[in-house]
């Protein structure tokens, strides 16, 4: 499958919202353009050749003073009818040229021990398995 794959940013919020169905719930009109207006978040949306939306991919820069700058993988999701054919290894390595271009030392990803196919996305992207962090979360949402 040819794909084209776009990095989005200020402005294009209806680009973002087009592919709404490609993310866990509908995309915030505030949120999407809070994210798409800081320049270490970033957004590839993937399409197809009739320029349908079938991919995206979002990373984040972050920056600690005694380490550098490094790019947190956050969302990877691919349409289910277009699973397969190596379009999730391509936005991974997108959001990897990207990481590079914005001078990270590093980038990284969590992913479930159970999900198979994302490691199998991950580890065909070049990814390697370095540890088994626990994962603690503070959920402010129901408080």
């Amino acid at each position: 499958m040819d794909i084209e794959v776009r990095r989005l940013g200020p402005g294009d919020e209806d680009a973002v919202h087009a592919a709404g169905a490609l993310f866990d719930a509908a995309p915030q009109l505030d949120a999407t353009r809070r994210f798409l207006a800081e320049p270490a978040n970033h957004l590839l949306v993937a399409y197809d050749e009739g320029g349908a939306p079938v991919g995206f991919v979002s990373g984040v820069e972050l920056t600690h003073p005694d380490k550098g700058t490094e790019m947190f993988l956050y969302e990877l999701g691919v349409d289910e009818p277009a699973r397969g054919r190596g379009i999730g290894r391509t936005l991974v390595e997108a959001l990897a040229a990207v990481a590079r271009e914005a001078g990270c030392y590093d980038m990284w990803v969590l992913a479930d021990a159970d999900n198979a196919a994302a490691l199998a996305t991950y580890t065909r992207a070049d990814g390697r398995e370095s540890s088994r962090p626990v994962l603690l979360e503070w959920d402010f949402r129901s408080r």
